[in-house]
């Protein structure tokens, strides 16, 4: 019993911790208007989850593309200006569309939480990717060189789109409404792998690196919001790992350049890749893997224990 007791007091101070005393609460999965309860409401999900995902890509995207062009390429801010621009466009998509189909304001994005939760999300993502490149240093695996200073507002617009969007697509879009659907396990598998086939187009990526991506990824954002109902941690998190890789570190994120940096980090010649990642980034490496999905465990564990994983029948009842 003692030790019971010593595991929920555990479990309460990281949740208290990760929502900054704001509270948990389940994933709202949505059940009015065109997800009511009635025949195919399974059919209307995913339907409603391919238009929503479109709705968000077509309305952030273009918007981030055509502001950053109309402003000059060379200005870091003027770029980053146009990113949150794109971002504050899905946002807004997001909110409206399900405010229009679903009859609700979306709790999952409830402002009460966003700083308290991205907050502590960035703090983590940080952290663990700082947890990712010491392993590298310790076992030399990477070379990793400062070089000072660099403008940042490149690859904190980068950081900040990738977060955001990816977050809203995967977690607030097919996360959610694939477990409207079928339940958590099969909405989770299948956000997870979505995602890191979402990657496989990327630069230098490997149907290892595409693994690496719904694992590390894939599970343990989506467990952060199951945790806290709301996807402030994982887009926290999200941002932050991206943001310490490329411009902290100056790694490779997914096979890409994020811009200047503060640092070079490349992986040592003859090592073999699944140690490092490669040319697409330390995301892909056995470390990576395993810090971000012991993360995943943890938090996923957590839900589970306070009943936010409940199976697809408990979960249309919520």
């Amino acid at each position: 019993m003692e030790d019971v007791m010593r595991l929920n007091s555990t479990l309460a101070g990281i949740t208290h911790v990760l929502t900054g005393g704001q509270g948990i609460r389940p994933m709202e999965l949505g059940d009015k208007r065109f997800l009511h309860p009635g025949p195919l409401r399974w059919l209307r999900a995913i339907g409603w989850a391919v238009a929503l995902f479109f709705l968000i890509a077509l309305t952030s995207l273009p918007t981030a593309e055509v502001f950053g062009h109309m402003w000059p390429k060379s200005s870091g801010v003027a770029q980053f200006i146009a990113n949150l621009i794109g971002v504050l466009a899905g946002l807004g998509a997001y909110a409206a569309a399900v405010w229009f189909a679903e009859g609700r304001v979306p709790s999952e994005l409830g402002a009460k939480s966003l700083l308290p939760e991205l907050g502590t999300g960035l703090l983590t993502g940080a952290a663990m990717f700082a947890l990712v490149m010491a392993f590298m240093a310790i076992f030399g695996l990477y070379d990793i060189k400062a070089s000072g200073p660099a403008p940042v507002w490149i690859a904190l617009g980068k950081a900040v789109q990738s977060g955001v969007i990816e977050e809203l697509l995967i977690r607030a879009v097919l996360l959610r409404l694939v477990w409207r659907a079928f339940g958590p396990w099969i909405a989770f598998a299948v956000s997870a792998a979505l995602f890191g086939l979402g990657h496989i187009v990327n630069p230098n990526a490997t149907a290892f690196a595409a693994i690496c991506i719904a694992l590390e990824a894939g599970i343990m954002l989506g467990a952060f919001y199951a945790l806290t109902g709301r996807v402030w941690a994982s887009i926290g998190v999200h941002a932050a790992w991206n943001f310490t890789q490329g411009y902290v570190f100056g790694a490779s994120v997914s096979g890409g350049e994020f811009g200047p940096a503060m640092a070079s980090s490349t992986a040592r010649p003859g090592v073999a890749d699944w140690l490092t990642g490669g040319a697409f980034g330390p995301e892909a490496s056995l470390p990576a893997l395993v810090v971000c999905t012991s993360v995943g465990i943890l938090v996923m564990y957590t839900a589970w224990r306070v009943g936010h994983l409940a199976g697809k029948k408990k979960a249309l009842v919520n």
